[in-house]
């Protein structure tokens, strides 16, 4: 314990939320310091990292799609879940050296959420992933309960809270009780796909080729989930499918709202799902407690609306959606001593 507390000395406690579209990183006393997408450009062929290992983040997600033959920008996360192992190391050693400072002689320790639906394997890369990036020690908590606890949901307290946190990979669908996940789903439908149905429609609808930043636009711009009071429009430059060429053409709010239907739809499932299998006791708590949206997905128009009426409970959107899971691994960090036992760290395994 002294030698921790020594060694927290000279190095940084951090909280990772490893997304599948945006790492954030969360230091104890000084909130997120870190936001940036999960992208890494790399030599093709290789997994080198260009300039010299800083092409991650914003610098690599801008060449998404533009990249030349010889480049690749990467994410190395799919579905919540580790896909590239090398990259995803190269990432993470980039986002603690410029978090943790390179003149610090120890590395940090370091708290990271993980999907609660992804197997032993999976977990064992991101403890390796995060020691050979430079961690001291590497405790793993569960996404909900990070995105339960940065909601400010009363997560110790012998009552029910709900959290569905739709993320870029994956949609976590929680009930907490007693700073324990009580009974919870993941699945692999989130933010992702809502873009790729926007790719998939324009293709059909309109014989438009378009890319996922674009997609990822449009859906921020027009999408939504419930009709809107005021529908709205935008202007979209793509790729003609049949002559190849540049063209531009306008889409309504309504047409994008029809391109989402089926994925909003898998995401209500999840949810109702979740809700059948829970504990009368807990059930009867959530009429009052209602159901909490975080991640990026909870940004959609209407989205509270739609799972709203489809479970009959009340349904509000976090505070600052985007970060919650991120807060929730910093207040980890802060009740690292309370909460150690309900986390799994790399030396239950050696």
């Amino acid at each position: 314990m002294l030698l921790d507390r020594l060694l927290g000395f000279f190095s940084v406690d951090m909280g990772i939320d490893l997304g599948t579209c945006n790492t954030l990183v969360c230091v104890r006393g000084q909130g997120i310091v870190l936001n940036e997408p999960s992208v890494v450009a790399v030599r093709k062929g290789t997994n080198k990292v260009l300039n010299n290992g800083t092409a991650v983040g914003f610098a690599a997600k801008e060449m998404l799609g533009k990249t030349p033959g010889s480049i690749s920008a990467i994410r190395p996360l799919k579905d919540g879940v580790i896909s590239d192992f090398e990259i995803t190391e190269a990432m993470l050693k980039y986002f603690i050296r410029k978090v943790n400072g390179r003149s610090r002689i120890f590395g940090p320790r370091v708290v990271i959420s993980i999907p609660s639906g992804i197997t032993a394997v999976e977990k064992r890369a991101v403890l390796d992933s995060a020691e050979h990036a430079g961690a001291r020690k590497v405790y793993l908590v569960e996404e909900p309960m990070a995105a339960g606890i940065g909601a400010g949901l009363p997560y110790m307290e012998p009552t029910a809270s709900m959290i569905v946190d739709i993320g870029g990979g994956t949609t976590e669908v929680a009930i907490l009780s007693l700073a324990d996940i009580a009974c919870c789903e993941s699945v692999r439908v989130a933010g992702d796909d809502l873009d790729e149905a926007i790719v998939t429609y324009l293709r059909k609808q309109h014989s438009l080729t378009i890319g996922e930043q674009t997609a990822e636009r449009i859906k921020i711009q027009i999408g939504s989930a419930a009709p809107l009071a005021q529908e709205l429009q935008m202007d979209v430059r793509g790729q003609d499918v049949v002559s190849g060429l540049p063209r531009k053409t306008v889409i309504r709010s309504e047409e994008i709202r029809e391109a989402l239907s089926e994925t909003v739809r898998a995401i209500t499932e999840a949810v109702t799902r979740t809700l059948e299998r829970t504990d009368p006791e807990l059930s009867a708590d959530l009429v009052d407690n209602g159901i909490t949206l975080a991640g990026g997905g909870a940004l959609l128009r209407g989205i509270d609306q739609i799972l709203q009426q489809a479970t009959g409970l009340p349904t509000k959107i976090a505070d600052d959606p985007l970060t919650c899971v991120a807060r929730g691994t910093g207040m980890y960090l802060e009740n690292l001593e309370l909460l150690k036992s309900t986390m799994e760290s790399d030396s239950d395994e050696h």
